[in-house]
């Protein structure tokens, strides 16, 4: 089994219903989830002109390999009725691999540690909430350490937990 951490995320229609439904398509198609964090609503990023997300971070042990999870986790996505169509767009649901264990994985779809994690905010706070003292494999810093120097001036606010 391997412990992988996740970030969901979704700004358009019932955003903690559909959270509150990832997770338990996560517990049934991915492996067992051990911990969720709060919810944090945060700016968008990249295309700023949309709604705010609401983003929960996720740790749970799996025995699928990386690229099996990334299939699992796009086709749970389209279940939940994500479209893709723009880059950084609005978004029913979002499920981002933040790390696969310790490993450093570079797939030609599929990079982890996830490449941009150092630089956003509101991925880091909800992962600081569930593994403050997790080491990047890579960077050699404690998540915590990574959003303490975290440039992202992004508003990024817990709100509170989600009922399962």
């Amino acid at each position: 089994m391997t412990t992988v951490f996740l970030l969901l995320g979704s700004n358009l229609g019932d955003r903690p219903a559909t959270l509150r439904r990832a997770v338990d398509l996560l517990q049934t198609q991915v492996g067992n989830v051990k911990k969720t964090s709060g919810l944090y609503e945060t700016a968008p990023w990249g295309n700023t002109d949309q709604p705010a997300f609401l983003n929960q971070a996720v740790e749970l042990s799996t025995e699928l390999p990386p690229l099996e999870l990334l299939k699992t986790t796009q086709s749970i996505e389209e279940a939940l009725g994500r479209v893709r169509r723009e880059k950084w767009g609005a978004r029913v649901i979002d499920i981002d691999l933040l790390f696969f264990g310790t490993e450093i994985l570079d797939f030609s779809d599929l990079k982890i540690p996830h490449p941009y994690l150092p630089e956003r905010r509101f991925a880091l706070a909800p992962l600081a909430e569930l593994a403050p003292e997790f080491v990047h494999p890579g960077l050699r810093k404690t998540v915590s350490a990574l959003l303490a120097e975290c440039v992202d001036g992004s508003e990024v606010k817990r709100i509170g937990m989600l009922s399962r």
